[in-house]
């Protein structure tokens, strides 16, 4: 056992007042963070917390102990820091949706790889949110408002949620001027909708809902694509998946005014404090790279 967790563990109680807050803060189970306490205050032979129904204090030699593992992890910290060699060497395993990832993730990866030869990366392309604790990943990509507030979040751009249909299904069955008007179209769908039945808008601040019957129904959005761009009907895309069709006139964008709101693009780990300096490096690296992206550019879309 690494002396120097239980070191971390005893701060992380301490600064987030119970154990649950501590196994949240360094992605361990609670019994983990429970069995290192234990072991750490019997390796002392004295209680270090003292434990009421309400919450955790440190008993005087907890609050001794406290400055003392300080002055060890911020030395320890700067000690593996300062080697540069043994910082950037290792691997690091990073998630992101399929599309995005393979378009604009992966070349920052490539490019990290270049920088630091000694590196490894691991990607996992997923649509899917996969937990960072459970999967043992140290990065995830995420589009759209975040479910687990205990993970911390870099913004880079936002994302509208457009929809497109061929030059040649407008001209066949004419342009949509309001979404009621989809009721008389054939709409294409993506399964991994929380709900396949409906499409939402928004217009002049106020919401809405046209239920709809699609026409066709396909598990992924490379798919949708490619029968709108053959004329088979009206689909909904996020911005980045269409932008080289719509600038390249194979998709039309519709109802611009009736769009809902952009979704944010995120960065998302587990936690900043003590990040280890390989992982600080991609952070900067990615944000820096995404938020330069045009195609997630807030400026775009209506907020």
């Amino acid at each position: 056992m690494d002396r120097l967790d239980e070191l971390e563990v005893f701060l992380a109680i301490l600064d987030t007042g119970s154990l649950v807050g501590a196994s949240r803060k360094l992605g361990r189970s609670a019994p983990a963070v429970t069995r290192l306490l234990s072991a750490l205050e019997e390796r002392i032979g004295t209680r270090l917390l003292e434990r009421t129904t309400r919450h955790l204090a440190a008993t005087e030699a907890g609050l001794r102990l406290a400055g003392q593992a300080r002055q060890v992890l911020s030395l320890y910290e700067a000690a593996v820091s300062d080697d540069a060699s043994t910082a950037m060497r290792g691997k690091l395993r990073i998630t992101a949706p399929m599309v995005f990832g393979r378009r604009h993730v992966a070349p920052i990866v490539n490019s990290y790889l270049d920088r630091y030869p000694e590196m490894q990366v691991e990607m996992m392309m997923s649509d899917r949110n996969l937990d960072l604790i459970e999967e043992g990943l140290d990065l995830a990509v995420r589009i759209g408002t975040l479910a687990d507030t205990t993970l911390v979040a870099r913004p880079v751009g936002m994302v509208g949620r457009l929809l497109v249909a061929s030059p040649d299904y407008l001209a066949r069955r004419g342009m949509p001027q309001t979404p009621h008007d989809l009721l008389q179209h054939d709409v294409i769908f993506t399964t991994e909708r929380i709900n396949a039945t409906e499409w939402r808008f928004r217009h002049e601040g106020r919401e809405r809902t046209v239920q709809l019957t699609p026409r066709l129904t396909v598990n992924e959005i490379d798919a949708a694509l490619l029968a709108a761009k053959a004329g088979r009907g009206i689909a909904r895309a996020l911005s980045y998946q269409v932008a080289e069709d719509l600038e390249a006139g194979t998709l039309v964008r519709l109802l611009p005014d009736y769009e809902p709101a952009p979704l944010p693009v995120q960065l998302v780990v587990t936690g900043t404090r003590h990040m280890v300096p390989r992982l600080r490096a991609f952070l900067d690296h990615a944000v820096s790279a995404l938020s330069n992206l045009s195609v997630i550019q807030q400026a775009q879309f209506r907020s």
